[in-house]
């Protein structure tokens, strides 16, 4: 049996109090139904009073490039204005609310950190808490799982915090958005008037895989169900001179340069990851960003088995490799997005941990003790039980 979204509820839901309230509905194209029609255009041919759209980071579209500040505009699909919560602002103004009763939210997340739509919804809460308008949560399932046993650290200094990551949570977290808005809005005592609709068919143990549903890219690096499972360890790839196969065929499932010596890597890799990950050369080049036009040598990643798989751990392993190997090619890198113009500390912001660089630089027997207790997570599921829907 097919999941069922929070969107999917509604539709079929004979009663709705606040269908023909003012609507103002947070979302992208990656929010669909089980049937992929756009959540935004279902809710509004179904007769919901929709008046105006907000979207996050890379537009109602998803495929605004990444960290690049979006526009406010119109939507073609619904006709509704749209104002950007990736511009100028972060959230909504008392302006924008003034014509609206309730918030909406539908958004996909794929189970990190530091993918900023949860951000987004942090400033939801906080803006509906303040105005003391409701915000409802069309929940999603998390794509990686809701395992618990599968969570990662490092848990995120404050000393760190911004847009990738605002308040203190491992990098891998299992939740859904919906969970993570229980949890913050009491935890934090923000106290929004808030209200979860929960999917329906799913449970924690399921990926993406086991929905019954085809994956839908949720923003332009992430097109593909296998970028998933591999996007929270080959993120660190943008505080690198390393290509993470951004804008080509392998867009967070491969790493590679015009340097690298893929051979070795590949050896290395499979020498020291057990058979939950298999690795291959591959040749790729770049649309966009690094390497733009050039051909990488590059060595590419299958996750065999994504029960035993930890992908923090792996991409902190896989940098170092890398640097090992290539001691005077390789070279930290700053990465400009519009709420870090400067790129600058972008590894300590996304690990969470202050002087990240400094831990590759420890003998490799000590780094890998250093990594193994930086990402262990012993204490996350008891802080969010009491907020778990699934």
């Amino acid at each position: 049996m097919s999941v069922l979204f929070g969107v999917d509820k509604i539709l079929i839901s004979e009663m709705v109090p606040w269908k023909n309230q003012r609507i103002g509905m947070v979302t992208n194209e990656g929010a669909t139904t089980q049937n992929l029609v756009p959540s935004r255009l279902a809710l509004q041919k179904a007769g919901f009073n929709l008046k105006k759209l907000f979207s996050p980071e890379h537009g109602i579209s998803a495929k605004g490039a990444d960290g690049a500040p979006m526009l406010n505009g119109v939507d073609e699909l619904t006709d509704l204005p749209i104002i950007s919560l990736y511009g100028p602002k972060l959230a909504p103004t008392a302006d924008d609310l003034t014509d609206i009763d309730l918030i909406l939210f539908d958004v996909p997340d794929i189970g990190v950190r530091f993918y900023t739509y949860l951000w987004t919804l942090s400033y939801l809460l906080e803006t509906s808490a303040k105005h003391q308008i409701p915000l409802i949560i069309l929940d999603r399932p998390n794509p990686i799982s809701g395992a618990m046993h599968l969570n990662e650290g490092p848990w995120l200094n404050p000393n760190c915090a911004s847009f990738i990551g605002r308040w203190p949570m491992p990098i891998r977290h299992g939740c859904t958005l919906g969970e993570l808005a229980l949890y913050y809005n009491s935890e934090r005592n923000i106290n929004a008037p808030l209200e979860i609709i929960t999917c329906q068919h799913w449970n924690r143990m399921m990926f993406q895989l086991d929905w019954g549903i085809p994956f839908v890219p949720t923003s332009p690096a992430i097109q593909r169900v296998e970028s998933t499972l591999l996007y929270p360890g080959l993120c660190f790839l943008e505080a690198t001179n390393l290509s993470e196969g951004r804008s080509s065929d392998f867009s967070f499932e491969a790493v590679g340069s015009p340097w690298l010596n893929a051979d070795a890597v590949a050896q290395q890799i499979n020498l020291f990851i057990g058979d939950e990950l298999s690795c291959r050369p591959v040749h790729f080049i770049p649309h966009q960003n690094k390497y733009a036009g050039e051909q990488c040598n590059g060595v590419h990643f299958k996750v065999n088995d994504p029960l035993q798989f930890k992908p923090v751990f792996f991409g902190l392993f896989l940098i170092r490799i890398i640097k090992d190997l290539h001691p005077d090619t390789f070279e930290w890198a700053p990465y400009k997005t519009h709420v870090n113009p400067g790129g600058i500390h972008h590894l300590d912001k996304l690990l969470g941990i202050p002087n990240a660089e400094e831990l590759f630089e420890l003998p490799m027997s000590i780094f890998i003790q250093k990594c193994t207790k930086e990402t262990k997570v012993t204490d996350w599921d008891a802080k969010v039980s009491n907020y778990l829907q699934y």
